[in-house]
């Protein structure tokens, strides 16, 4: 007889709910009109606050400087997470010009300005543009390697069984549109690390849509570029291909990494020829002395309205 009673009085709970109570805690439910016929207005105040944001889903605290360290290690997380669920082990990676198109394109815009300049045979700027859309054109022929290197590569990577090495561009038009258009063409998969800038891009259409990432950071994005690097293969371009390929070969010299192969395509172009824009040529000047360099150091903040405090 007692056992039975002992039994009773130590029976099992059933387990609770895992999301409700039977009966709510206080703190769910708003303080009673009742008791403050204000409250639920100042509750209402507290939700919608920046402040009470969790702080993972607060872009605004994320975009502050104080929390450039998260950004970074988010910025290095994700991509790295993503291509490794993916199997990424290996990439080739390509730079090139932006401004580089196809040679159909390319031919247009000749056309188009060499009919502008007929029309008004006197104007400087059109010249100007001229002259760089016949660079351009001489050059479109790079945008058919490039895209014929990308459909090699990308046949390489459909053939293995497990598709472990793939093309990984800037993610923009021209030169990494081509390569990125070449795996594109057969079918295979291609990587594309695109990155914030103050104006509005696009990355190319090419680009398979779950292994194209935007980056904030230009160092995060180079530092993806290089961790599954096998080769190099740098086409014709301007300041972001020379950043890109001298900052490579600095590493390999120096043996910060191993060394890989770096090629560079279209030995003319590496020898004497450049591709960039008129005004970025403003962005550097040429200066023989230190008196020079300096004064125009000088100058350039001044000309800015933000001359140099030298404390004098």
């Amino acid at each position: 007889m007692s056992d039975t009673r002992n039994s009773r009085h130590n029976r099992i709970p059933s387990p609770p709910d895992p999301h409700r109570r039977r009966e709510p805690l206080p703190w769910q439910r708003p303080k009673s009109p009742e008791e403050d016929p204000e409250a639920l207005q100042r509750v209402q105040r507290i939700l919608q606050s920046p402040a009470y944001r969790l702080a993972e889903a607060d872009p605004e605290f994320l975009s502050r400087d104080e929390a450039r360290g998260l950004r970074l290690q988010l910025e290095y997380l994700k991509p790295e997470t993503l291509l490794d669920q993916h199997g990424i082990r290996h990439t080739i990676v390509v730079f090139g010009s932006t401004r580089i198109c196809e040679p159909r394109a390319a031919r247009r815009n000749v056309e188009a300005l060499r009919a502008a300049q007929a029309a008004a045979p006197g104007e400087e700027a059109i010249a100007r543009r001229l002259a760089i859309a016949e660079r351009i054109l001489a050059k479109s022929h790079y945008y058919q390697v490039a895209r014929e290197f990308g459909h090699l590569v990308g046949e390489a990577c459909e053939k293995a069984k497990d598709r472990k090495v793939m093309i990984m561009t800037g993610g923009g038009p021209g030169i990494m549109e081509a390569a990125n258009r070449g795996a594109f063409d057969v079918g295979a998969q291609s990587v594309g690390l695109n990155i914030d800038l103050p104006h509005e891009q696009y990355p190319n259409p090419y680009i398979a849509p779950e292994l194209c990432f935007r980056f904030r950071y230009f160092a995060l994005r180079k530092l993806h570029f290089l961790l599954r690097a096998r080769a190099l293969v740098a086409f014709p371009g301007g300041y972001g291909t020379f950043d890109e390929l001298f900052e490579v070969l600095t590493l390999v010299q120096t043996r910060k990494i191993k060394p890989l192969p770096v090629v560079l395509v279209g030995e003319s172009y590496w020898r004497r020829e450049g591709t960039i824009d008129p005004e970025d040529r403003e962005l550097f000047w040429f200066a023989e002395s230190a008196r020079e360099i300096w004064d125009g150091i000088l100058d350039w903040h001044r000309a800015c309205g933000e001359p140099l405090d030298l404390g004098t």
